[in-house]
């Protein structure tokens, strides 16, 4: 992709910030608030991660997505999920081609949408499992394979996947070992009065121009490096390591706050811890910080830790939802450091009284 006059170099956090304030300015050209979802979509891209964003119809999740990639001057795709959908229409396929000089043909790799920089997995969901393992090697390996041979995707290259919750007939669930490879699980929800009454007067009105691009390729990548930079104290990593380690009935991981261990059935993995300290270094970025802090940690813990827990009937029957469980889990794991992370001073603060 091209470099925009807008796009400048960025080499320091004070860099990085203004560029994600001018990102925002760009989005918030089509996007009407939704402050906190375009903050945690920035935040998956400048880590290199991918994000599921699920929310009822017509939450613009799709002009969302669409208004990033061209405030980023990279390219996009969106690709409708469906049950019909298979590989090939994602990936590609190879055709054969004839030279009709010599006569003798040979196959020809002819690319799918997939080889994009911003993916839209619309109703990711929809799809069966044979078409999630193509997506699923996309994801991770950041290529496709076809016909035996690999072909490597653009950089940089991201999935935003979307699922719509209240229609669940003819989906197919994704399984745990996808669900574990998006860095975030992003809920979208409806707009304040102002806001909505907002949307009603850019959208029944004269036609709005589209955004204009502000960063470029280079300046994601320069982001995603100064990610990797950001200092974070040795506390810090500890403190996020005892919340996941808290969402786990083993007796290894220390004591759980008691909606935990009422209601949880399996927690969270490494990958979890992973990405809980990453996505705590991009916002420290993305705000101009110099280094991430425990506040950063919780800001990102719901949206990194909601879709690796699985709640039990328990949870179902007393209506407890994945964020109160989170919540839980913030108020009782403690912020002190400890040799045993999450044992001792987490049994003193969630068992009661005479326990």
């Amino acid at each position: 992709m091209q470099e925009t006059d807008a796009s400048k170099a960025i080499q320091s956090p004070s860099d990085a910030r203004a560029a994600a304030d001018r990102l925002r300015a760009a989005v918030h050209q089509v996007i009407v608030g939704q402050d906190r979802v375009i903050d945690e979509v920035l935040v998956a891209l400048v880590c290199g991660g991918h994000a599921l964003i699920e929310g009822v119809p017509g939450l613009a999740k799709t002009l969302l997505v669409s208004t990033l990639a061209r405030s980023m001057s990279l390219g996009f795709s969106r690709i409708q999920f469906t049950p019909d959908l298979m590989p090939s229409d994602m990936t590609g396929t190879e055709v054969i081609e004839e030279d009709r000089s010599t006569g003798t043909r040979r196959l020809r790799f002819v690319p799918g949408p997939i080889f994009s920089n911003v993916i839209l997995a619309d109703e990711i969901n929809r799809t069966p499992p044979k078409t999630q393992s193509a997506l699923l090697e996309a994801m991770q390996e950041r290529q496709v394979t076809v016909g035996g041979v690999n072909h490597q995707l653009p950089e940089p290259f991201f999935v935003l996947a979307t699922q719509n919750p209240i229609e669940q007939e003819g989906t197919y669930p994704l399984p745990e070992a996808q669900l574990d490879r998006f860095m975030l699980q992003i809920m979208i929800g409806y707009p304040t009065a102002d806001e909505e009454a907002e949307i009603v007067r850019r959208t029944t009105g004269t036609r709005t121009q589209p955004p204009v691009a502000v960063i470029g390729a280079d300046d994601v990548r320069a982001m995603q490096a100064l990610v990797r930079e950001v200092p974070v104290a040795d506390h810090v990593v500890r403190y996020a390591l005892r919340l996941v380690r808290s969402t786990r009935q083993d007796p290894a991981a220390g004591g759980q706050p008691l909606k935990v261990m009422e209601y949880v059935s399996w927690g969270a993995g490494p990958r979890a811890s992973q990405f809980l300290v990453l996505a705590a270094k991009a916002r420290a970025l993305l705000a101009g910080s110099p280094a991430a802090t425990a506040d950063d940690v919780r800001a990102v813990a719901r949206p990194v830790l909601r879709h690796r827990i699985q709640l039990n009937f328990n949870a179902q029957a007393d209506r407890v939802g994945v964020d109160q469980v989170i919540g839980e889990m913030l108020r009782g794991v403690p912020l002190e450091d400890s040799s045993a992370p999450g044992a001792r001073d987490l049994d003193r603060l969630v068992k009661p009284a005479g326990a």
